[in-house]
């Protein structure tokens, strides 16, 4: 019996229109090798003058055994039968021709096991034809031993010519249709086996397509957060500088160069992180991983807001750590951009407190600002969307949102397991 999985499972690939017609290729060769093994056999005398050696019944049988396999792959249960049955008519007639029936037969058991989706219905139809033909050998072999005629082999001793014989016909007939089981199984489950491989590596290329898709676009965020961050930030002191060397531009000159300076300053500082972050994407690199702000240039950033019109104090608790740089450069920018909405949406009198705690397990970073009231919910801007990948991008949390006496609180929290695995 077979044990490969039923056809309810997995279906084998059709047959090719190339396979289909090399089908009709091999009916067509083995029908004139049948023709010419049957004239053969028959001058040869294969069954002595007791033969059907007429041409017509030749080309008869001969067409019999191989037209049904020009479509053995579409058929193969029936071309097995009709094969068989003509097989034993041609050979009970004792037509001279007994090579390429063997052949034909042999192909047509192969290609039940190997074309049948259906094992359980492949192996029975198979067990019926080798039951059949090993009952028709035993029936012949009955009628030879009780034939009285002098011109049957010597049945005389317990190992005589004639049992011999007999012994080989069952060994030979054993040997070739076991054969044609076998191989045709083993064909089926190679074809499964191909068939399973080209499905899993369509699946996978189109894994990859989805994975490549998902990391353009990973990589298109995070290239607009970098400069959204880069570009919000500078541009907004410049419009703070700019407003401020226009309102003192004719009354104190000296204060309006200075802010004009502070402008200028503003878009070189723009220049070179944009000019960095280019760098950065040119190469291979991570675009965060590759920044030059960390939060060692806090103090830095603290002081520019102080300059750009922004009272901001900064604190920090505990003892600094070391951190992966994309949690630092996420803290950082964080940091940043809580600053510039300060700038910008606080109002003239807003004033900001950056607190940096560096706790057992985490680290936290809160800036608190002070300004105008919100009377309304916020919607959230790509700013704070921004915020909020940074953070979980470093395994973290943000908490964003008015305060209800007037300003804004940002708070992120990013536990100091989360950068062992960043370091990983």
């Amino acid at each position: 019996m077979s044990d490969l999985p039923a056809a309810s499972q997995t279906r084998r690939p059709r047959p090719t229109p190339r396979e289909l017609r090399t089908d009709i290729w091999l009916a067509g060769a083995l029908f004139l090798a049948a023709v010419l093994s049957a004239a053969l056999g028959s001058v040869a005398g294969v069954y002595g003058t007791d033969s059907s050696t007429g041409l017509q019944w030749a080309l008869l049988y001969s067409f019999g055994l191989t037209a049904p396999l020009a479509v053995r792959r579409r058929f193969p249960e029936l071309v097995v039968v009709v094969v068989a049955v003509v097989f034993f008519v041609g050979v009970s007639a004792r037509i001279p021709e007994l090579y390429v029936a063997n052949i034909a037969l042999f192909i047509a058991m192969y290609t039940v096991g190997a074309w049948v989706d259906d094992r359980r219905r492949a192996t029975w139809v198979r067990i019926a034809v080798i039951i059949a033909m090993f009952v028709w050998l035993i029936i012949t072999t009955f009628q030879a031993a009780i034939d009285p005629s002098d011109e049957a082999l010597s049945q005389a001793g317990l190992f005589s010519p004639f049992a011999a014989f007999m012994l080989i016909q069952f060994l030979v007939n054993a040997a070739f249709f076991g054969g044609a089981y076998y191989m045709g199984d083993r064909a089926y489950a190679a074809a499964m086996s191909r068939a399973t491989l080209e499905e899993r590596t369509r699946e996978l290329e189109l894994e990859r397509e989805v994975t490549a898709a998902q990391a353009v676009a990973l990589d298109r965020v995070r290239i607009a957060r970098e400069l959204h961050d880069v570009v919000a930030h500078h541009v907004s002191a410049m419009g703070v500088q700019a407003g401020a060397a226009r309102a003192v531009l004719e009354r104190d000159p000296d204060a309006a160069r200075t802010a004009l300076l502070g402008v200028e300053a503003s878009a070189r500082s723009a220049l070179v992180e944009l000019r960095q972050l280019l760098e950065t994407l040119r190469t291979s690199g991570d675009t965060e991983g590759g920044s030059t702000v960390h939060l060692s240039g806090l103090a830095e950033l603290v002081a520019h807001a102080n300059d750009n019109g922004l009272p901001t104090t900064l604190t920090i608790v505990g003892e600094p750590v070391e951190l992966p740089e994309l949690v630092q450069v996420n803290v950082y920018r964080v940091a940043q951009e809580a600053l510039t909405n300060a700038r910008r949406h606080g109002g003239p009198d807003a004033a900001a407190d950056v607190r940096l705690r560096y706790a057992d397990d985490a680290i936290e970073l809160e800036v608190v600002n002070t300004g105008r009231a919100v009377a309304t919910p916020m919607r959230p801007g790509l700013g704070l969307v921004g915020m909020r990948e940074r953070a979980a991008a470093s395994g973290g949390e943000l908490e964003a949102g008015p305060r209800g006496r007037g300003g804004f609180l940002v708070r992120l929290r990013v536990p100091l397991a989360a950068r062992v695995g960043a370091d990983a």
